[in-house]
């Protein structure tokens, strides 16, 4: 005789942890758990020759501290999905305080490389404020629109724009004007879906390209940056050039497991283009489908947030997914050659510390604002709908 299997929660329990996982959008959960597990399994291939490029450490010294990381950024994504809204908002306001502390000192104390000092030496660990920064600004930006909607004298656009320029003239002093693009159109986005008008917008956008064109001649790095691009050298283009390589030879089916050759000639191949050896050595149908997963999250979730009530879940939400998704089209279209470099990396596949616990935090919140509330739950008692 078969034993019927056994829940672990029944819909009938008011426990906190049951009504956390009733109310949760596995799915998404699921499928970020599943992407954590794939950027693990790709460390293998690619953190090895990353630990002879970088430093004399043992071949798997990047693998063991990836399964180090990715623990604790599952970990984190868990607990965060737990908070409650005002808990939520507590959270990102300690984090943006935090993370903007750090950012502000580190002309001096922070460390440099890559053209820019945009990280906090903590031992072994880099720690690179402005990753945390991001997601905690979006649910910031979101509270501050909706609170100023309300009528109540709150200056809450006020307060958004100046969160906002604090945050992008800190970075822009590292210099990271990848990380500045990302914010902005994440800012934008809830800036648009608050429903201000229309001549904001316009106004926004020129702002914007006023900026890009005004950095173009005041700041060198990003000058060479897409100078770099449009007549590329030797020099500038050469991981962008050998990416590309990688990604032709790897055709459909990749050359195979640890098989790949164009990976020793790029600096970067276990964080900003792990993309590429994921292509040469699985070719075109595994890009397909972790580009299919980033994209089915993404989508699905602007979807349901549509459907919410709640203006500040509905703006806070769609900001986190729209900054996600343009994380990931940034990285991939740096590896394909089509944008120049900006040193962001692919969510959950990449290497490095910071940018997968923040991550872990960005999609945390995420499920936190997702989870349905109380206004929401139908509860259906009769155990045969169970």
């Amino acid at each position: 005789m078969t034993q019927a299997y056994a829940h672990p929660f029944t819909r009938t329990d008011r426990s906190p942890t049951a009504m956390w996982w009733w109310t949760l959008d596995r799915v998404t959960l699921a499928l970020a758990l599943v992407l954590l597990t794939l950027g693990f399994f790709f460390s293998f291939s690619s953190s090895p020759v990353a630990a002879r490029h970088i430093a004399s450490h043992d071949d798997f010294y990047y693998t063991k501290r990836h399964f180090v990381f990715m623990i604790l950024t599952a970990g984190l994504m868990v607990a965060t999905s737990m908070l409650s809204l005002k808990g939520l908002k507590r959270v990102s306001v300690a984090v943006y305080g935090f993370m903007l502390s750090i950012m502000a000192l580190l002309p001096v104390i922070g460390h440099a490389a890559k053209g820019g000092r945009r990280w906090l030496a903590l031992g072994p660990v880099a720690l690179q404020p402005s990753e945390f920064l991001k997601p905690a600004l979006i649910v910031l930006i979101a509270w501050m629109f909706c609170e100023g909607q309300k009528g109540k004298g709150v200056p809450g656009v006020t307060i958004a724009m100046i969160l906002y320029a604090m945050a992008i003239f800190l970075l822009l002093i590292q210099p990271d004007v990848g990380q500045s693009i990302l914010i902005t159109i994440a800012f934008g986005a809830c800036f648009f879906i608050s429903g201000v008008p229309f001549r904001w917008i316009i106004g926004m956008l020129g702002a914007a390209g006023a900026g890009l064109v005004g950095l173009f001649f005041i700041q060198p790095h990003f000058r060479n940056r897409i100078m770099g691009f449009i007549q590329p050298d030797a020099d500038s283009a050469y991981q962008v050039n050998a990416a590309k390589a990688a990604i032709a030879n790897g055709g459909l089916w990749g050359v195979g497991l640890n098989e790949g050759v164009m990976k020793r000639h790029i600096p970067d191949l276990h964080t900003d283009f792990i993309y590429s050896v994921v292509a040469e050595e699985y070719g075109l149908w595994m890009t397909l489908i972790i580009i299919g997963i980033f994209g089915f999250i993404v989508v699905r979730g602007l979807l349901k947030t549509m459907a919410m009530q709640d203006p500040f879940r509905q703006i806070a939400a769609c900001g986190l997914y729209i900054m996600l998704g343009t994380q990931v089209l940034i990285n991939v279209s740096v590896n394909l050659g089509l944008i120049p470099p900006k040193g962001m990396t692919l969510p959950f596949i990449s290497y490095g510390g910071s940018s997968m616990l923040a991550m872990g935090l960005c999609l945390g919140f995420i499920l936190a604002l997702t989870r349905k509330r109380n206004d929401e739950i139908v509860v259906n008692d009769d155990p045969s709908h169970w």
